[in-house]
C-alpha cells in the first residue's frame, strides 16, 4: 500500500494524502520518500499551480516514526554529528524553494516533525479542534526546524518551546502559526476552494509571488536562524536527560515511554 495517495481534485490542483492512518501518519523513510518524489514531480508539471498536503484518518501527522530507523537521506549530507536535523531541514527548505505554492491542511494531531512539515508549506489551514504541539522538547531535544519563534514571535514561541504544550487550531491562528481555521467537516472543501482561487493566477507569477515572500523572510534571517537552531537541536541528544530518555525507547514499548514523558503534564496520550 502506498504511503502517500495522490489525486487531482480540481484543475491545476494536486493533492497528497499521507496514508499511514494506523500510525497517525508518523513519517518513516517510505512516506517521506514518496511525498518528496511526488512534490518534485508536481513542481515540474506546468499544469500544476497549487499542491495540498493533508493526512488520512484521525491526524495530519504525529511526527517522525520513532519505531523505525529513519536512516534514508533524501538529500545527501554527511552523517556526522547533527546530520539528522540538518538533512530534514534541507528537505523542508526544498519545499520552500519549489516554484509551486504548497498548502498544509491540518486536522487532528499535528506533532513534532508533523509541525515541521506543515511549516515548510507556504500556507497552513487547520481544523478548529486540531492539536498542534512539539512534545519532544520535554525529554529529547529542541526542534529540528525551529519554526515557533519565527511564526509566533518570541513570547508565544518561547512558551511553546519551554512547555511542549499543544494548541488548538483556533489558538494557532490567533498566534500566527496558521492562516485560518475551519470546522473539521468543512476543511476539505474550504482548502480546495482557496487552492482553486490561488490557481487563477498564472503559474509564472505565482512562483515569483511565493519567492518574494520567502526572500523577505530570509532577509530578516529566517533561513540562517533555522539552520543555526538545527545545530543546537543536535546538542540536545548529548544532554544527560536526553540520553537517559532515548535509552528507554529501545528497551520498552514506545507508547509506554511517550506516556511516561507526558504523564505529569496530563496531556497528549494521558488525556
Amino acid at each position: 500500500m502506498s504511503a502517500v495517495l495522490i489525486d487531482n481534485p480540481a484543475d491545476h490542483v494536486r493533492r497528497f494524502t499521507l496514508n499511514r492512518p494506523d500510525k497517525r501518519n508518523a513519517m518513516n523513510d517510505d512516506l517521506r520518500g514518496e511525498l518528496f518524489a511526488g512534490l518534485r514531480e508536481g513542481d515540474s508539471d506546468r499544469d500544476v499551480s497549487v499542491m495540498i498536503i493533508r493526512g488520512s484518518g484521525p491526524a495530519f501527522s504525529a511526527g517522525y516514526d520513532l519505531s523505525q530507523p529513519n536512516s534514508d537521506v533524501e538529500r545527501a549530507i554527511a552523517k556526522a554529528d547533527g546530520w539528522w536535523s540538518r538533512h530534514v531541514v534541507n528537505n523542508w527548505f526544498e519545499i520552500w524553494d519549489m516554484a509551486t505554492p504548497v498548502v498544509a491542511q491540518v486536522h487532528g494531531w499535528c506533532l513534532a516533525g508533523g509541525t515541521e512539515l506543515a511549516n515548510a508549506c507556504d500556507l497552513i489551514y487547520v481544523a478548529e479542534d486540531a492539536k498542534i504541539g512539539y512534545p519532544p522538547v520535554r525529554l529529547m531535544s529542541p526542534p529540528d526546524m525551529q519554526w515557533q519563534t519565527w511564526t509566533m514571535g518570541m513570547r508565544r514561541g518561547m512558551e511553546a518551546l519551554l512547555t511542549g504544550d499543544h494548541m488548538s487550531g483556533l489558538e494557532a491562528v490567533q498566534a500566527g502559526a496558521a492562516n485560518r481555521a475551519f470546522p473539521e467537516q468543512d476543511l476539505d472543501a474550504e482548502v480546495l476552494a482557496i487552492a482553486q482561487r490561488i490557481a487563477l493566477i498564472p503559474g509564472d507569477l505565482l512562483a515569483l509571488n511565493k519567492r518574494a515572500a520567502h526572500r523577505a523572510m530570509e532577509a530578516q534571517g529566517m533561513r540562517a536562524g533555522i539552520r543555526a537552531t538545527a545545530d543546537i537541536q543536535a546538542l540536545g541528544f548529548h544532554q544527560r536527560s536526553s540520553k537517559e530518555y532515548m535509552a528507554t525507547l529501545g528497551q520498552r514499548d514506545l507508547k509506554e515511554s511517550l506516556s511516561e514523558r507526558d504523564q505529569k503534564f496530563g496531556d497528549y496520550r494521558e488525556t
